[in-house]
């Protein structure tokens, strides 16, 4: 990856997909909580304003509302930021979407770190562990602004209650157009037969980067997109696991209960190998994106360095 490679939101391309699902499909609502230019739905409200609910900053009535336009058939799509869209109305999650199965799409922006100067209180590191422990749930995180629209087609046409995980500024675009998004299904990005780095949002391109880097330092690094974290392509991991040997995840959340927690699981089961982990450890700050990825050790140089580890325990 150079600093000319193109870059684009994943939160506005969301919001043109949405726009584009409600000319083809009347069905669709969408509901927001009064961040509405932010995370993208506003283009849906100008559009169709009888289809748009915004409920304010009410996250809780959000996914009660949702449940309910969705027990009445409807395809729902609600949206707010990650940290308001998880935390706060996880109760109403649980019980009024997950433990029924309803068609509830809950498609979040500004999560992990990368929200940036927002600070630690808007900053979701928890999220992807809290969704993926609902059973019924599909969870996805897009590694660019491609598969979010691809992804979120695809929510729209499957039944069951979905979570997308956004971020807030345009980040690296690794997708032609065309891309198409299969669902619980890890994406070879680039093949090796050394080690391989499983990452998913934002650290695809910098584990796409660390690869170039170690291409040249004579490694050859294997690169999975793992964007749908569950269903869980255990297939391709331990298929990475045998082939490679030694594997590094790379994510922009906590350490437990993401990707990480995802494949050593499968790791751990089914084929044992060294797993190093890239992710967060601990809260942020407030500060531009690029400086806490490289503070918070979230960088290409970072999945290098994981690579290493990785290989220096291989045996």
């Amino acid at each position: 990856m150079t600093s000319t490679v193109t870059k684009s939101a994943t939160r506005e391309a969301y919001g043109q997909v949405l726009v584009e699902l409600g000319r083809e499909d009347p069905n669709i609502v969408v509901l927001g909580g009064d961040l509405n230019k932010s995370t993208g739905t506003w283009a849906f409200a100008q559009q169709f304003p009888e289809r748009f609910f915004d409920l304010g900053a009410a996250e809780q009535n959000i996914m009660g509302i949702a449940a309910g336009l969705a027990s009445a058939g409807k395809t729902v799509f609600a949206s707010t930021f990650a940290v308001f869209g998880t935390g706060r109305p996880y109760d109403q999650i649980r019980l009024s979407i997950a433990q029924p199965g309803l068609n509830v799409k809950i498609v979040v922006t500004h999560a992990g770190i990368i929200t940036g100067e927002d600070g630690m209180s808007a900053q979701s590191i928890e999220d992807i562990a809290l969704m993926c422990a609902l059973p019924t749930f599909t969870v996805v995180v897009p590694a660019d602004a491609p598969e979010t629209a691809a992804a979120v087609r695809e929510a729209a046409r499957t039944q069951g209650p979905w979570y997308i995980r956004l971020g807030r500024p345009a980040t690296p675009v690794v997708h032609q157009d065309g891309y198409r998004f299969h669902l619980g299904r890890a994406e070879q990005l680039k093949g090796g037969s050394d080690v391989t780095v499983i990452a998913c949002g934002v650290m695809v391109s910098a584990a796409l980067e660390a690869a170039e880097v170690l291409e040249g330092q004579g490694v050859r690094c294997r690169v999975l997109n793992m964007a749908t974290l569950k269903p869980t392509d255990e297939e391709a991991i331990i298929r990475a696991a045998k082939e490679t040997g030694a594997l590094v995840t790379a994510e922009e959340h906590y350490i437990h209960g993401g990707l990480n927690s995802i494949v050593c699981q499968a790791v751990g089961r089914l084929c044992p190998v060294p797993v190093e982990p890239v992710a967060l450890t601990r809260y942020a700050e407030s500060g531009d994106p690029s400086g806490l990825l490289r503070k918070y050790g979230l960088t290409a140089e970072d999945v290098v360095a994981a690579v290493r580890r990785a290989l220096s325990r291989r045996g």
